[in-house]
């Protein structure tokens, strides 16, 4: 039930992303540079002040509770364990995920946009998987397939012609984001890591401020409140959960529950921006999410072990 939970509130986060850039950017309220420098900087903020918390709390509490003749001299307060602290080739992948997803989105249509993330995100992530001998059965194989078709034609009707810069840019960006979902499986504390990789990314923030600047890009309150709640809420949180489930998830099981996010995006577009509900979404969803649940429980025929 865990991974369960950890994985619905991860695809969740991933939507509310999505959500949150499109109001961002296609609106107009922030340019590409200055939503990212934004959505780093409030994620590494954000987790930041919670490992803090985690820290020194207890010690606090400890300190408040305790008779004062029966506080020790010095108190241990190394709780943070140093050997989970991220690392500087994760956080380039979070970094370029994020800039290139942002620079590509605003020249870029949904729909384009997301079939050409994804795919790079499924060729680098199943890719993986496969030459680590994460071998499929022909029944996975099957739901594999019919939830990439299913997926095709949902964002089909919305996609047009990209120019091949923009296309360059979200697929580079779809690659380091399944790198950086595939060092996650490797990660004993998910969110102590993935607060250190993005406080490790704040090294690049001058050169978003100068690309922001050199562009003479102008934003408004809300392009900032957005780029807040992107990295504050939406990565901060999201992405820590990701990390909790990547350990319990294959690289071809985390690759394809992601081909969800799209649905997840599109119902809360319903929701909060009052977007039409047809029978298009409704039985490519139920497609697409059988396929994936198929896919999921189907056990692999091949014992292989899997070695990371």
């Amino acid at each position: 039930m865990k991974i369960v939970l950890a994985t619905i509130g991860a695809l969740i986060a991933f939507a509310a992303n999505s959500l949150l850039c499109r109001m961002a950017l296609a609106q107009g309220y922030i340019d590409p540079w200055h939503f990212t420098a934004i959505r780093l900087l409030s994620a590494a903020a954000c987790l930041g002040l919670i490992m803090l918390i985690q820290r020194y709390l207890p010690i606090l509490l400890t300190v408040i509770n305790r008779p004062k003749a029966a506080i020790p001299n010095r108190v241990n307060i190394n709780v943070i364990n140093v050997d989970e602290t991220g690392g500087w080739f994760s956080s380039l992948c979070l970094l370029i995920y994020a800039l290139g997803f942002s620079v590509a989105y605003v020249a870029l249509e949904t729909g384009t946009g997301a079939l050409i993330l994804f795919c790079a995100v499924q060729f680098t992530m199943m890719g993986w998987g496969i030459y680590k001998k994460e071998l499929l059965n022909p029944v996975q194989w099957f739901a594999f397939i019919i939830a990439v078709a299913g997926f095709v034609y949902f964002l089909l009707p919305s996609a047009t012609t990209p120019s091949p810069l923009s296309a360059l840019y979200m697929a580079v960006s779809g690659v380091a984001w399944g790198i950086y979902s595939i060092r996650g499986k490797a990660c004993a504390l998910p969110m102590q890591a993935t607060g250190f990789n993005f406080i490790r990314s704040l090294v690049a923030l001058p050169l978003l401020l100068l690309g922001a600047v050199s562009a003479h890009n102008i934003i408004s309150i809300e392009g900032i409140l957005l780029a807040c709640a992107s990295g504050a809420l939406a990565s901060a949180l999201g992405y820590s959960l990701w990390y909790m489930t990547m350990p319990l998830l294959t690289n071809t099981q985390a690759a394809v529950v992601q081909l969800c996010v799209p649905i997840i995006a599109a119902v809360m577009g319903m929701i909060f921006l009052a977007e039409p509900l047809t029978l298009r979404f409704i039985i490519t969803s139920a497609v697409i999410v059988g396929a994936i649940l198929l896919f999921v429980v189907a056990q692999n025929t091949s014992k292989v072990p899997v070695s990371q």
